[in-house]
């Protein structure tokens, strides 16, 4: 397992292939990338991620092992950037390596649904209208309701 929390962009490829590599008794590699999106209305300058070092990583690390102790999984990939980011940018990759393809998907989408709820992190969007801090969503709450 790694857990990885960084200012810097990652190269997809490149950790998804190194993830790969290796996993010679894994039949399932599932891969997911989050990428800054923008406004409907097309505004949106940057956004700005903040989070609590020590405390973020540690919690990403608890949702990592939840998920290990929920599917058979053979390894986990956690990368979440913070600072200011631009749409089209990458925020997050999660990867999940298993025996079996059912295992890898649930896990990475468990991953996901938690880190989109649960990681500490906080997010400000700047527009040409000013600043917002971007709220929770219902459709992500209820997204943890089937796990």
């Amino acid at each position: 397992m790694r857990v990885l929390v960084q200012e810097a962009p990652f190269d997809f490829g490149a950790e998804a292939n190194t993830f790969a590599t290796g996993h010679k008794d894994m039949g399932a590699i599932v891969t997911f990338t989050g990428v800054v999106r923008d406004l409907a209305q097309g505004d949106l300058d940057r956004m700005v991620i903040e989070h609590y070092p020590g405390m973020t990583e540690k919690a990403l690390e608890n949702i990592a092992n939840d998920a290990q102790e929920r599917w058979s999984l053979g390894d986990v990939l956690v990368i979440h950037r913070y600072g200011d980011m631009v749409p089209g940018d990458m925020i997050m990759m999660v990867a999940t390596a298993s025996t079996h393809r059912k295992d890898a998907f649930e896990a990475a989408e468990f991953l996901m649904d938690y880190l989109k709820s649960r990681a500490p992190f906080w997010k400000q969007e700047f527009t040409r209208d000013g600043v917002d801090w971007v709220a929770a969503k219902d459709a992500d709450e209820a997204a943890l309701k089937r796990w």
